[in-house]
C-alpha cells in the first residue's frame, strides 16, 4: 500500500503537535558506530539516544537522595 501525501502531511502535523525535536552534533562517523552499538541492542537510534538519556536523569535523582 502507497503512503501518499495526505497521509505523510498528517503523520508530520501529529509529529509536531506530539513531540519535540532535539539535534545532537557528533563528530564525522560517530553517528554510524553509535547506529550499529544501538542495532546491536536491538534498538533504533532514537531509542538508544532516548534510553540513554532517561538513564542519566534517574542516576542523577538516585545520586541527589
Amino acid at each position: 500500500m502507497k503512503y501518499s501525501d495526505a497521509q505523510k502531511e498528517a503523520t508530520a502535523r501529529y509529529n509536531k503537535k506530539a513531540y519535540d525535536r532535539i539535534n545532537v552534533i557528533v563528530k564525522k562517523g560517530q553517528r554510524q558506530i553509535i547506529k550499529d552499538f544501538a542495532a546491536s541492542q536491538g534498538k533504533s537510534l532514537n531509542r538508544f539516544i532516548c534510553d540513554a538519556i532517561d538513564y542519566q536523569m534517574k542516576q542523577s535523582v538516585t545520586k541527589d537522595e
